[in-house]
């Protein structure tokens, strides 16, 4: 049972009627026999030709009879009737049905019509099949998933980027009851289902030493591999419900490589499938459930997996050219996605990590890079438009970073086509063109009062068109800095480069953070596209529907939350909304408190960011298409044994005639240690209010100035809060020095204030060169460094402290001696912020 809602809050939009396709494609799930499996993800908008992998082999047949067959010859058949994929099989005389026969592409249009759903591309069957592992031309079922979603996408869209919708599908009725979760010991696995089943019957596929090695490895026969293999076997056992388990499943109701039971040979799914069955619930029986609390209000339960894939619906990829989703999570390949020929596959050195939720994590050093062949699309394509756009979700490490490539196209240190860069708190964009040098210069540079760069997750989009140059956005917004060199050719790129992330090719510049999502497109993605990208979002992401019919009283109503693996230790839940699968429900005055949420039959005492909720569900505020929010803040959850295990439920204190008191935990108050040897600090650090006052103080940018006023009002909570310097924690300094950045920014860009902290001798210079001006070698050009130092210091350190106001001085004049080679664009007005910035963060004016 399902129902579309247009929910443009969550990026869920309304879809069509089901077509004849779709309804085929169910009937006829049959046909396509071996592996089978799940893969989530919305459908794209995608119009990128591809190339033609099998041109070796040209076609002689008949030609296309419509225009729909010539798409789907075009964009999807071209690209699976090669021998290494669909046409191994699939082909004229092979396996039925013949989709990737070569010898009459109408006759494969005609086969591949029934596994293609067109209203949810990613829920045809050939996506199915490919994701559960059934023929994968990579080591990654989830990548060729992709992929061929992508090829059905483009022979469906047909030059249309209309959006296509995310539909919600009711989830299956799952108690909260006594909740069974797989044991840290393998042993019971081992007895049950490795020994007698798995190794016996399924390791011809389900190994990786065989011939025709098939993933998930859940049958390798090395008991040193036991524990790999244990986790490989869980998502596919249920312990709940042993019948729901995915061995079960696949010999039952698919047939898939059943055993003989009797002497003669013949494969008896049934037999084998029973036997399968006794064998999964005899382990379940071995585990003992852990109990939920009898008198709680709860949901019905989910697993995570079991929502709606949420991220990536709607988005608009019609000219995609390269395209990352990190889901393989595991080896040293990031595959790209993109359908575009050939794959511009990243491989990864030793200082990339996999990250929870899909994404790579770099540590200094980490680079992931394609090579110079598989690159040289993106060359290609980006000349024959003039155009291309570089975007990116990512997850800084730290605002103090310098040129550190996120992204780059590149040939050394110094050459380069396309580069999307941070620097400290803005992002900057280098594009080789007509107007520029081999190296991008002059770059383009957000201001630093945009503040644009922050260590959070952030989708940022660089875009270049012969009209406007670059164009940065950052989570779906334009920023206001227009590209110094404008518009020009891309004629003069070199195709012998090499994409690479998380630094130069080389190795250098290097940038630490995390990526969730990468992707370049070969035309300038225009603001509203930017914008439907941003909304689409990035990750594991799903959509999942609580049922609270039975606490309602009324039919199909859930409680539904945007959930997705926040990190490797912890689930992010946001947006819960009251909603109803079916149209005419209508709920009144139906009240909801006290919202907590379960993990396997636990309710955790952290993140619980819904106990004081206190909402009622009825109109005005609830409509039949968007439901009603309850709430707009997230909860992190902690995880508890594994995504593909834990089971989810909700608890109320009240939900309508239903209620359930919750008895407050109190914590102690802690107690302070004394200690006989160590004293506590004689010093302390200046509270949040303090800083803003001090600032205001030193720099004579009044705490009212509405720049400042802005800063203060959204990093005040970032800031200390408490005196005592033992308390002091890294995130404290970056929102000082976010605020130290805001008073810089107004104390130099503002000339009474300038002129009355600096004097009039700097007015002239601010847009030269600071090579120039300061100098960058020795003590550089003393008289002019000291028109920025010395008021800085008099101001902060003052003469009471000689050997203070000594250190600062040497610190600051080295700063700004360095700060061209950080950048040769550097200005004057660059280096003197960078040195307030970096004064009036520091201890000297923090510490008290």
């Amino acid at each position: 049972m399902y129902r579309e809602h247009p929910m443009n809050r969550f990026g869920l939009l309304a879809a069509g009627a089901r077509t004849l396709q779709a309804l085929a494609a169910l009937a006829l799930v049959t046909l396509v026999t071996a592996c089978a499996g799940g893969s989530g993800g919305a459908a794209t908008v995608v119009n990128q030709a591809t190339s033609n992998t099998s041109t070796a082999n040209a076609y002689t047949g008949p030609a296309a009879a419509t225009a729909d067959v010539t798409a789907f010859q075009v964009n999807l058949w071209q690209n699976i009737r090669v021998q290494n994929r669909c046409g191994g099989c699939h082909h004229a005389g092979g396996q039925s049905p013949m989709f990737a026969r070569s010898d009459d592409v109408n006759l494969a249009y005609q086969a591949a019509l029934p596994l293609i759903n067109a209203t949810n591309p990613s829920q045809s069957t050939m996506v199915l099949k490919v994701g559960g592992g059934h023929n994968c031309w990579v080591a990654d079922p989830n990548a060729c998933a992709q992929t061929l979603l992508t090829w059905i996408n483009n022979w469906l869209g047909g030059g249309s980027a209309s959006a296509t919708s995310i539909t919600l599908v009711a989830p299956p009725v799952q108690t909260v009851g006594a909740y069974k979760t797989f044991p840290t010991d393998s042993s019971g696995f081992q007895q049950y289902l490795w020994t007698p089943i798995l190794t016996v019957y399924c390791s011809n596929c389900h190994t990786p030493t065989s011939a025709t090695a098939q993933s998930p490895y859940f049958a390798d026969t090395n008991p040193t591999d036991l524990p790999q293999t244990y986790l490989a076997a869980q998502p596919k056992i249920n312990l709940n419900a042993p019948e729901q388990s995915r061995f079960y499943e696949r010999l039952a109701n698919e047939s898939h490589h059943c055993w003989p039971s009797t002497p003669n040979g013949v494969p008896d799914c049934a037999a084998s499938a029973a036997y399968m069955l006794k064998q999964l619930q005899a382990y379940a029986n071995s585990i003992t459930a852990a109990p939920v609390d009898p008198t709680l209000v709860v949901s019905k339960a989910l697993g995570l997996t079991q929502g709606v894939i949420a991220s990536g619906g709607s988005r608009y990829e019609a000219n995609i050219v390269a395209k990352y989703m990190f889901e393989t999570g595991t080896g040293n390949l990031a595959y790209d996605t993109s359908g575009v020929s050939p794959s511009a596959d990243l491989t990864l050195n030793s200082n990339v990590s996999w990250a929870g939720g899909w994404g790579l994590t770099f540590a200094a050093g980490g680079k992931a890079q394609a090579s110079t062949s598989s690159s040289q699309k993106i060359a290609q394509l980006a000349q024959g438009t003039g155009e291309y756009s570089f975007e990116a979700w990512v997850n800084p490490a730290n605002v103090t970073q310098t040129e550190a490539y996120i992204m780059t196209y590149s040939g050394s240190d110094t050459t380069r086509n396309a580069t999307l860069a941070q620097s400290a708190q803005s992002y900057e964009g280098r594009t080789r063109s007509s107007a520029t040098d081999t190296n991008g210069s002059p770059p383009m540079i957000s201001a630093t009062a945009e503040n644009a760069a922050q260590a959070a997750l952030t989708h940022v989009v660089l875009t270049y068109d012969p009209v406007n140059g670059q164009i940065l956005y950052v989570n779906g917004r334009p920023l206001p800095d227009k590209d110094p060199a404008a518009g020009g050719s891309l004629a003069n790129w070199d195709s012998t480069f090499a994409l690479a992330l998380g630094s130069e090719v080389t190795g250098k510049e290097g940038w630490t953070g995390t990526i969730k999502f990468a992707a370049i497109h070969s035309r300038a993605l225009t603001p509203a596209q930017v914008l439907q990208n941003f909304n689409a979002g990035v990750g594991q992401a799903y959509f999942l529907l609580f049922d609270v019919s039975s606490l309602s009283g009324i039919a199909q109503t859930y409680i539904m939350f945007k959930a997705s693996q926040y990190d490797t230790y912890s689930y992010l839940f946001t947006n819960p909304t009251f909603i109803s699968l079916n149209p005419s429900a209508a709920p009144a005055n139906l009240v909801i408190k006290g919202m907590r949420i379960g993990v396997n039959g636990q309710i955790p005492s952290n993140g619980q960011s819904y106990a004081t909720l206190n909402a009622t569900v009825g109109p005005p505020a609830y409509s039949s298409t968007n439901g009603q929010v309850l709430s707009t803040v997230g909860a992190v959850i902690p995880l508890n044994q594994s995504v593909a295990t834990d089971m989810f439920f909700l608890s109320f204190d009240q939900f309508g005639t239903f209620t359930h008191t919750t008895t407050p935990v109190i914590y102690p108050a802690p107690q302070p240690t004394v200690s006989s040897t160590v004293s506590d600090p004689d010093m302390g650090i200046a509270t949040f209010e303090r800083i803003y006052h001090s600032m205001a103080q030193i720099t004579g940018v009044p705490f009212t100035d509405s720049v400042v006023t802005s800063a203060y009002n959204t990093l005040q909570q970032s800031m200390p809060s408490a005196p005592q310097i033992n308390a002091f924690l890294p995130s404290h300094q970056t929102a000082i020095s976010q605020m130290a950045g805001a008073y810089c920014q107004e104390l130099v860009g503002n000339t009474t204030y300038r002129d009355k902290f600096f004097g009039t001798t700097l007015d002239a210079s601010l847009a030269s060169a600071a090579s120039g001006f300061f100098g960058t070698t020795g003590s550089g050009n003393a008289t002019n460094v000291g028109y920025v130092v010395t008021p800085l210091v008099n101001a902060i350190v003052g003469t009471a402290y000689p050997q203070a106001a000594s250190a600062m001085s040497t610190e600051l004049n080295n700063l700004i001696l360095r700060i061209p080679s950080l950048s040769s664009a550097a200005k004057v007005s660059d280096a003197t912020i960078a040195a307030c910035n970096a004064a009036l963060g520091s201890a000297a004016a923090t510490v008290q």
